[in-house]
């Protein structure tokens, strides 16, 4: 099995990529062994010293490390992790499970409003493909007297640009489009 890597624009995220589906459909982020319990792949991942988060994307894992390791000392391991996860068989997630976010909004309150139905389609048509080209993702949590709220996941939380990202790409397109959006903020609780 051959797994690429790639660079993040957070330089404490890689991006790996192993050549085959990694999640069907969404998302998920695991930010401590803790929540990885419904995930092999995922315990594997947090074995290697220095592992501060998992992300899986559709067709990439993006790893986020601690301040105190190097990617030289950590990359071996989480290579090796992947490759005996995909070489044992067992399931990225197992029983269907997610994590801590799935992909999508959380607020479950029935049916979107039209302009939340609009925000919704440009973050997935226009914003999601780019972000995880950088090994992220970016889920709406909420709108709200104009202003927007959105998780940052996988390599995009904690990177030093995600700031700028949202204000100057994300809010700047939604204001475009969509008259009732008047900001864009990062939900402090992801």
């Amino acid at each position: 099995m051959f797994i690429q890597t790639e660079d993040t624009p957070n330089p404490a995220a890689l991006k790996f990529l192993p050549g085959r589906t990694v999640m069907e459909t969404g998302s998920v982020h695991y930010d401590s062994l803790e929540v990885a319990h419904a995930s092999p792949l995922a315990r594997r991942l947090f074995a290697v010293d220095g592992v501060a988060q998992v992300f899986f994307g559709a067709d990439f894992i993006s790893v986020t490390k601690t301040p105190e390791y190097e990617w030289f000392t950590i990359k071996p391991g989480v290579l090796a992790a992947i490759m005996e996860h995909y070489a044992s068989g067992m399931a990225v997630i197992e029983g269907g499970a997610d994590g801590d976010g799935g992909v999508g909004d959380e607020t479950g309150d029935g049916e979107d409003s039209e302009v939340v139905a609009q925000i919704k389609h440009l973050l997935d048509t226009r914003v999601r493909p780019a972000v995880a080209m950088d090994g992220g993702d970016i889920v709406f949590k909420s709108f709200d007297e104009g202003v927007v709220t959105l998780r940052m996941q996988g390599a995009c939380q904690g990177c030093p640009s995600s700031t700028a990202t949202l204000k100057m790409g994300i809010e700047n397109m939604l204001r475009h489009y969509i008259p009732d959006v008047r900001e864009v903020r990062a939900d402090e609780e992801g």
